[in-house]
């Protein structure tokens, strides 16, 4: 996404319940959308169209869960670390600070699950 955001636009996502209950539950671990669905009690449509709207200011990212049983499946993380808004001079001004691939060392990145993987066999 481009830094051109609408703070208008932001401030609306942020003000969706669910969009608010995804960003919550995705801070603390992945999630697939079956998981956000029971854990926000919404249906799988409002799941994902809320995923979508996340992930067009990159609010949340998907990630590929391999798992060794050959059921990947994509799960969800908040990117979100920070939200502000500022009032100067007759106009607000809002910030978005998001968190890096760094914050998340525990991860494993797509090579090294492979390698683990293949290990397991």
């Amino acid at each position: 996404m481009s830094e051109d955001w609408e703070l208008h636009e932001v401030l609306d996502l942020l003000s969706d319940e669910y969009a608010r209950s995804i960003l919550a539950a995705t801070s603390v671990e992945p999630m697939s959308a079956n998981e956000l669905s029971e854990q926000c009690d919404a249906s799988l449509p409002t799941v994902y169209r809320r995923i979508e709207w996340l992930q067009e200011y990159d609010l949340i990212e998907a990630q590929t869960r391999v798992e060794l049983s050959g059921n990947h499946h994509k799960v969800f993380s908040a990117t979100l670390a920070e939200f502000s808004m500022e009032l100067d001079d007759g106009a607000y001004e809002g910030t978005i600070e998001r968190t890096s691939r760094a914050d998340f060392p525990e991860e494993e990145d797509t090579a090294d699950r492979f390698t683990r993987m293949w290990e397991n066999l």
